[in-house]
């Protein structure tokens, strides 16, 4: 279990988007072009300013990573949609004791995206791709002798992936909103 108070420790060590980018500024380009290619819908942008609950969100990232490059912008558009999200960045190496409790599939997969409370208590990690990226890649990968018949794939994997992550965030906020202890502690 991830302890609270780790990660409210991390989190207050973490960065915004623009100075975790300053870090590595050669690796940042595909970073900042792949920013400048995001975009949330209308829909979405609705989705996600209709947020009241404060949510930290924390990424464990690598600048050098692929992933992170192409997921890392789409975060930072959400999270640009609502100040009540308070997105912040670390490096995957640099926070070796944050990094051993988020292991995927057994290994230091990035990103991983963990979603708390107001109050530091972890609501959902997520990480290191969703599925979208994932039916892309089997794709790719297996062609047509892997069909997968049964997992429609998206005509525009980037709008997909999107999608998915926003989705991630209104199930957290949701869970947020209703959550007893937080409406008590609201009073709403």
């Amino acid at each position: 279990m991830l302890a609270r108070s780790l990660v409210e420790s991390v989190f207050n060590r973490a960065v915004p988007f623009d100075r975790y980018l300053a870090s590595d500024p050669a690796r940042a380009v595909s970073w900042k072009t792949n920013y400048e290619r995001v975009a949330l819908s209308d829909l979405q942008r609705a989705t996600v300013t209709s947020f009241t609950r404060r949510m930290p969100v924390l990424v464990v990232s690598g600048i050098w990573c692929g992933d992170c490059a192409q997921q890392g912008p789409m975060l930072a558009r959400i999270a640009e949609a609502n100040p009540a999200i308070d997105l912040r960045w670390v490096d995957r190496d640099e926070e070796a004791e944050i990094a051993s409790h988020l292991k995927i599939c057994g290994g230091g997969r990035v990103p991983v995206v963990v979603f708390a409370a107001e109050d530091y208590e972890v609501c959902s990690i997520l990480g290191d791709r969703p599925l979208a990226r994932y039916r892309g890649l089997a794709r790719r990968q297996f062609g047509a002798s892997c069909e997968l018949p049964w997992a429609e794939i998206p005509a525009d994997e980037s709008n997909a992936v999107l999608q998915e992550w926003t989705n991630e965030f209104e199930r957290v906020h949701w869970m947020l909103r209703l959550s007893p202890r937080l409406r008590a502690k609201h009073g709403d």
